[in-house]
């Protein structure tokens, strides 16, 4: 070996892990592919799956949650005022457009829970669970306290590291966020903004093929990321410092050639963003490709021709 070559390591790093408790916030505009992104930085970083926590998950999860789990039921109703007992009409969202448009679902309602009288009582949990299954929006105040008490409830995440993928898009709900990680003694560990450009979302929506991601919709949704979600990490960056965001282009590809066409190689795909993400949270140039090669690994993907969700 001559003095200048450069020596070949014996050391292989296949898992990496958090130095200490706390969150990992990952964001930025619909179909960037936030959660494989999520899903990878957990296999590389020694996260459970558990502990990768998906806003639409939690939200989808919170009324059978509500349902199965007794001491979640009384955590919605004594610390966010959210239960079974609370009538929609007669609580603290309660509100002249909230009445008037859970008035004009009775038909619905009654029909998916199978009982009458409910233009004079529907829970607050039915209207949640009804508005889940249907797709409807539920009011704001929710949507920032089910994140708050699924984080709350899992009490030893207070204690590990894990990721939030897809809050907060609005700046109040990055107020309240902050508000609530500093009363529960939680650091905010990084915010790992995602940006892609609109063009390339509406690409990348396009060749999932579901059924709501027509033009008009994905131009409101690049619009919702410009008014709200932008100004939310302005003002993260604002109250926990520049040094505490890390802004990410999700719109790294690679191509390969398959059966004569130039198609999208999914995974390698994928690692470049995820290498990205790494190297914003300090993961040293030189392991990257040892814990990306045993990471990635472990979830092969099959559909190359896909971009990312």
């Amino acid at each position: 070996m001559s003095p200048t070559s450069e020596p070949i390591s014996c050391i292989r790093v296949d898992k990496i892990s958090m130095r200490h408790a706390g969150v990992v916030i990952l964001t930025g505009p619909s179909s960037c592919g936030k959660g494989e992104v999520a899903a990878a930085l957990c296999r590389v970083m020694s996260i459970p799956p558990s502990d990768h926590l998906s806003m639409g998950e939690i939200l989808r999860s919170a009324f059978q949650n509500a349902k199965n789990d007794p001491s979640y039921a009384q955590l919605l109703s004594s610390n966010y005022q959210i239960s079974a007992d609370s009538n929609i009409f007669e609580c603290i969202d309660t509100t002249d457009d909230l009445t008037r448009k859970v008035k004009n679902y009775l038909p619905q309602l009654e029909k998916y829970f199978g009982r009458t009288g409910m233009e004079t009582f529907t829970s607050q949990l039915e209207w949640l669970e009804f508005c889940t299954m249907n797709g409807l929006l539920v009011p704001n105040r929710w949507t920032q306290n089910f994140i708050a008490a699924h984080i709350e409830h899992a009490a030893g995440l207070r204690h590990r590291p894990f990721i939030l993928d897809g809050y907060p898009r609005t700046v109040a709900a990055a107020k309240h966020l902050l508000e609530f990680l500093r009363r529960l003694q939680i650091p905010v560990t990084k915010v790992l903004h995602l940006s892609i450009s609109r063009q390339e979302m509406i690409q990348r929506a396009m060749h999932r093929g579901r059924a709501d991601d027509d033009e008009a919709s994905l131009l409101s949704r690049f619009q919702f990321y410009i008014e709200n979600v932008q100004p939310s990490v302005d003002f993260l960056k604002m109250e926990l410092g520049s040094d505490a965001i890390t802004l990410i282009d999700a719109h790294q590809p690679v191509y390969v050639e398959r059966n004569g066409r130039r198609v999208l190689a999914l995974k390698e795909s994928i690692a470049n963003v995820v290498s990205a993400a790494l190297r914003g949270l300090g993961v040293p140039r030189v392991i990257l490709r040892d814990v990306l090669e045993s990471g990635l690994s472990a979830q092969e993907t099959h559909r190359p021709e896909n971009l990312m969700s």
